[in-house]
């Protein structure tokens, strides 16, 4: 039974009909007081809630429901029914315990994708605490094919994916630099029901603001002075599927309302077109940075950070799964044998427990390009640590002290802008080769070029 508590009767009747026809059972209440006693009969199976049951529309009345309800009941799902203009009020209820805010006026198709995926999270098993997970064992029940790892602690990371999979629920995948995160956003989409729909990669951060629009949305021709045919939106391309927001931490704040209109209402329209139209689909976000933090800061939307990470996955870094190493070592030998036509290729078990022991700052991404340029570059079969050693780039090696200013002596702001500056120099102001030396996007890097009005000649 799903109980719907708005002081509105067309509201409530309008609720009804949808969730009715669509297979669900309903129960109604039109105050605090009602739904407190409908509760205490039966216990719901989801509860949509207004926010607002006074004259004064301050959201209180709601949020103290809300408490009352997750206090007596803390696994029950409530889903906060809003206007645009209670949105803040509505972060407020994600944070007391609500699983997800719609605004009004809803789509009902989103709604009733809403109130699914609440209640496939609600279903979700709880993570095995007895017996010990095994890479076998969880590879009857998924498809990991394209990750490689035993360590337990990804293991526990890939049993949560594979559960979540299966909802509509959106991710927000978290990690440093080269850990993976496309791997399990492809994963996620692998296992969905949406595996046979489109899987869209977007990488935000080499997405100027003013071209969001055109890129995420499409135009039509003629929209603007250089549009001179149509163009197809990733959105759009994605729809049915899946779409995956990398490094969404780099987006600018007036591209994150834009992405949080289409997030909350799954409609949007075509640069050009004044047709709203709509999406069915599943969003997945990745980042390498402290999206709490840039919300503390000012620099990312809370309303929008509550709307991406319904699930968060953290994903180890390979310093915490040093195990892992020897597997992914071989993984890439065994790809690099076919693509170079060299099957006699090998590494002594030597540099395998030497490779174990280094930082990798630059986690799988890092390992996978050393193999690779000490496989074409020493020409030999089998691989020993000196091979390696040879081709360790200076990101892995210690630091000496000496060669860093002393403490108090330089911002950190003044520290990056001086290694910006010595790398355009360094690059000849080729920006894609920073920005991979740096471990950026270029989009990144731009902005920091303008946040530190480093003009491109000035590292000449």
């Amino acid at each position: 039974m799903i109980l719907i508590i708005d002081d509105d009767l067309a509201v409530r009747a309008s609720l009804s009909l949808l969730l009715k026809q669509a297979g669900y059972t309903t129960a109604q209440a039109d105050s605090p007081e009602e739904a407190l006693a409908v509760v205490r009969r039966q216990v719901p199976q989801l509860v949509l809630l207004d926010m607002n049951f006074s004259i004064n529309t301050t959201g209180e009345d709601g949020l103290q429901l809300l408490g009352q309800l997750k206090k007596a009941h803390p696994t029950l799902p409530v889903i906060l029914i809003t206007g645009w203009g209670s949105i803040n009020l509505a972060v407020d209820g994600i944070k007391g315990g609500a699983a997800d805010f719609i605004t009004k006026p809803w789509s009902n198709d989103y709604l009733l994708q809403a109130v699914k995926t609440a209640l496939d999270l609600a279903k979700t098993p709880v993570e095995k605490k007895l017996g010990k997970l095994s890479r076998p064992q969880l590879d009857t029940e998924y498809d990991f094919s394209m990750i490689v790892g035993e360590d337990p602690g990804l293991l526990q990371v890939l049993r949560n994916v594979g559960q979540i999979s299966a909802t509509d629920a959106s991710v927000l995948i978290e990690g440093d630099s080269g850990t993976g995160k496309e791997l399990i956003a492809e994963a996620i989409h692998k296992n969905s029901h949406r595996k046979k729909a489109p899987f869209v990669k977007v990488n935000l951060g080499g997405i100027s603001g003013s071209l969001f629009e055109s890129e995420m949305f499409g135009h039509r021709r003629g929209a603007f002075t250089d549009a001179k045919a149509d163009r197809v939106g990733r959105f759009e391309m994605a729809n049915k599927g899946t779409i995956f927001l990398d490094e969404i931490g780099e987006l600018d704040m007036a591209s994150q309302v834009k992405l949080l209109r289409v997030l909350q209402d799954r409609t949007y329209e075509v640069l050009g077109d004044s047709r709203s139209r709509s999406l069915d689909i599943r969003v997945i976000c990745a980042t390498n940075r402290n999206l709490q933090e840039m919300v503390h800061e000012g620099k990312f939307r809370e309303d929008l950070y509550y709307r991406i990470n319904l699930i968060t996955v953290k994903l180890p870094a390979l310093r915490e799964r040093p195990q892992d190493i020897p597997l992914l070592v071989q993984h890439f030998v065994n790809n690099l044998k076919k693509t170079y036509h060299k099957q006699e290729l090998q590494v002594s078990s030597k540099a395998l427990k030497w490779l174990r022991e280094q930082p990798l700052p630059g986690n799988i991404r890092e390992l996978k390009n050393l193999v690779e340029r000490t496989v074409l570059v020493s020409g030999k079969s089998l691989l020993d640590v000196e091979d390696f050693q040879t081709h360790l780039q200076g990101s892995t090696r210690k630091l000496d002290e000496k060669l860093l200013p002393s403490v108090g002596a330089m911002t950190l702001d003044e520290l990056e802008a001086n290694m910006i500056k010595k790398s355009m120099a360094y690059y000849q102001n080729n920006v894609s080769k920073v920005a991979k030396a740096l471990g950026v996007s270029r989009g990144s890097l731009y902005r920091r070029l303008e946040k530190f009005n480093i003009p491109y000649d000035a590292a000449e």
